[in-house]
């Protein structure tokens, strides 16, 4: 398959969001998976997101959280902020998020499928995360506040978070997508500079900031739009060439 039938049909896969729960979002990343090659950077991080979105789902129906319906929703509002970030970009717009901007110019370069998946992380926590956690708390009336039960259960779901990362780190490390020996070194030093765990305490942080901005547009669309730049800048820091 090309790029442009790649690009349509991603689009039309796009076109069924947004979705409105975890298990809708899992669909959907597995449809874009089926029209991508292995070597794309696209795939390559949806390939870790639904590993993480498969197991805080699977975790949400078997351990008991303080609020669980919160923690769908914020699993799927987070998810369709990807979603369209990837509409956008495939629809040429100048709003594509910068954030997401250069996973997705670089899909078809040769980079290693940790470093495309490690930037698309940064860019959907560091930037998306903090968005969704607003979003979820204004729709439930629940303040974005440390003092919640909803802010439990998002500490809760680390533990998951660090254990797939790991799990997925040795699955790009192994077979069809294993980088030279030469390179793991040079991978190793990019990729230690992302962590998970450390990505979602920073965006609750975020969030708490945009949270006490929403009042005030201007510096909420101004402050996202600086969070926007440098998670952007942070994101050409994983894909540096090997």
């Amino acid at each position: 398959m090309t790029i442009s039938s790649a690009n349509d049909a991603l689009t039309a896969i796009l076109d069924r969001t947004p979705i409105s729960s975890a298990d809708e979002a899992l669909a959907v990343m597995t449809s874009i998976m089926a029209v991508l090659p292995e070597g794309d950077g696209i795939w390559s991080f949806t390939k870790l997101y639904q590993a993480v979105t498969a197991d805080v789902s699977g975790a949400i129906g078997t351990t008991t959280f303080h609020d669980p319906a919160w923690l769908d929703r914020l699993d799927a509002v987070f998810a369709n902020l990807y979603f369209r970030a990837l509409q956008l970009f495939l629809a040429n717009s100048p709003d594509t998020p910068r954030a997401w901007y250069p996973l997705f110019a670089a899909r078809a370069e040769p980079k290693a499928a940790l470093q495309f998946a490690f930037a698309g992380m940064n860019a959907h926590i560091n930037r998306d995360l903090p968005v969704a956690l607003v979003q979820v708390s204004e729709e439930s009336g629940i303040a974005l506040s440390r003092a919640t039960p909803e802010y439990q259960d998002y500490l809760a779901v680390n533990p998951l978070l660090a254990a797939v990362e790991e799990r997925i780190k040795t699955e790009f490390l192994t077979g069809p997508l294993a980088v030279a020996d030469d390179l793991l070194g040079k991978l190793d030093n990019v990729v230690a500079n992302f962590s998970v765990v450390e990505a979602r305490a920073a965006a609750w942080s975020q969030g708490e900031a945009l949270w006490a901005l929403r009042g005030i547009p201007a510096l909420s669309v101004s402050f996202l739009d600086t969070l926007d730049g440098l998670v952007g800048f942070a994101s050409r820091g994983l894909l540096v060439s090997l």
